[in-house]
C-alpha cells in the first residue's frame, strides 16, 4: 500500500485548506507532492472504482498529529463528496465521543493532550459517496497507564474536571458527591 510519512510542525500551515483539497481531488497518487490528501483521494477513488471498503491506518508517536491527520482525511471526504456543508461530518465524527477523551488523555512529558486510546474511525457512504454517517470504537492501548503515572505526568483529564466541577450545582444530578481517588 501508499505510505505516507508526515511530521507534525505544531503550528497551522496553509497547506490543509479548501483549494488544497481541490487541488489533489481527481490527481493519481504521484502526480502531485505527497500529503494527506493524497492517500485521501487514492482511498476515495479505490472506493468509488472497485466498490470495495478502503482503510487510511495514521499510526505514529504521542504528539505525532494522527488525530489531526485523521481529521484532515475526514474534511477531504465530506468535501469530495458533496456533504461538506450539509453534514459537517468532520466536526460531529471528532466531537462525538468527549467523555471518551477525557477519561483517555492525560498530560505527559511530551504531550499537553496524549491519547491512551487507540481509535477506530468507521465513515459510511452512500451509493454517490456522499458521506452518510460515522462511528467512532476506541480501545486502550496503554494499559501501564491505568496502574502507574511517571514522575512529572498528569492522571487522565476527567479526573481534574470531576474536581474542577464538584461546586457546580449539575454535579449533584452525577451522583458522585463523595468519590476516593487512589494513587497507586
Amino acid at each position: 500500500g501508499i505510505v505516507l510519512v508526515a511530521i507534525n510542525p505544531y503550528e497551522q500551515l496553509p497547506i490543509y485548506e479548501q483549494d488544497v483539497i481541490y487541488a489533489y481531488s481527481g490527481q493519481n497518487i504521484g502526480d502531485m507532492d505527497p500529503h494527506i490528501f493524497a492517500v485521501a483521494e487514492e482511498a476515495y477513488k479505490q472506493m468509488a472504482r472497485d466498490e470495495k471498503n478502503q482503510s487510511i491506518i495514521v499510526s505514529g508517536e504521542s504528539g505525532a498529529g494522527k488525530t489531526v491527520s485523521a481529521k484532515y482525511a475526514m474534511r477531504f471526504f465530506a468535501t469530495v463528496g458533496g456533504s461538506a456543508s450539509d453534514t459537517n461530518i468532520e466536526a460531529k465524527v471528532l466531537a462525538s465521543s468527549p467523555i471518551v477523551e477525557a477519561i483517555g488523555n492525560a498530560k505527559t512529558t511530551r504531550n499537553d493532550n496524549s491519547s491512551r486510546f487507540g481509535k477506530y474511525i468507521q465513515i459510511g457512504f452512500d451509493k454517490r459517496y456522499h458521506i452518510i454517517g460515522a462511528n467512532m470504537r476506541t480501545y486502550l492501548l496503554e494499559k501501564s497507564r491505568v496502574v502507574f503515572q511517571a514522575e512529572d505526568e498528569r492522571n487522565y483529564h476527567i479526573f481534574y474536571q470531576l474536581c474542577a466541577s464538584s461546586s457546580l450545582p449539575e454535579f449533584k444530578d452525577l451522583r458522585l458527591s463523595k468519590f476516593w481517588y487512589l494513587p497507586v
